[in-house]
């Protein structure tokens, strides 16, 4: 019973970190090094270069240029289509490293769909988010779009470790609501788009 509760939490643990590489691709990785760093969790043995000395200087330096570079206004769009395809890579990384599946191809499946679709819809959400602010701010509303999302992807992976099922939950309640949001407007694009007779 109390391997399936950690079992349960583990996988917990594994969505809601990917879903907060949707907010920004680095800054999660760095948090999850520094925690099996300070030997606060363990992750699989394959994985634990996250927590070496020259993984953590790189992925800290990537962290504050990514930062940085959403704070100027339509570099962060442009940052946007790269951020997409980056963010489900880290997301697979990270659900893959501490989801406790002993066939790694299976481990890497479910890393795949549930860390990289995850990451990668909320992504979606916050490219979406951010295209609306630049076009009603002209991009002068990007900045609390970007502080923001770094808040929610340090805290949201800090919490993703304290109480992970909780978050995974919240993960969830999102993607259902970007899935809502990207279905409408593709619904609204084909309305425009049809014929009228």
């Amino acid at each position: 019973m109390n391997f399936e509760i950690q079992a349960i939490a583990a996988t917990a643990l594994g969505i809601a970190l990917a879903a907060c590489c949707g907010f920004r691709v680095f800054l999660p990785m760095l948090v999850a090094g520094l925690v099996s760093r300070f030997q606060l969790f363990h992750f699989s043995e394959s994985f634990q270069w996250l927590a070496t000395t020259p993984a953590l200087i790189c992925l800290g330096a990537a962290t504050v240029l990514e930062i940085a570079a959403y704070y100027v206004p339509f570099i962060d769009n442009l940052l946007d289509t790269i951020a997409a395809p980056s963010a489900a890579i880290a997301g697979t990384l990270l659900a893959t490293s501490v989801i406790p599946i002993d066939n790694e191809w299976m481990k890497w499946v479910i890393g795949i769909v549930a860390g990289g679709g995850g990451a990668s819809l909320v992504s979606a959400g916050t490219g979406l988010l951010r295209l609306l602010s630049s076009k009603t701010t002209l991009g002068t509303g990007n900045a609390v779009v970007a502080t923001g999302e770094n808040t929610a992807a340090l805290g949201g992976a800090l919490l993703s470790f304290l109480v992970p099922i909780v978050m995974a939950i919240l993960f969830l309640l999102l993607f259902v609501w970007v899935i809502r949001k990207i279905v409408k407007k593709f619904r609204a694009k084909a309305v425009k788009r049809a014929p009228e007779y």
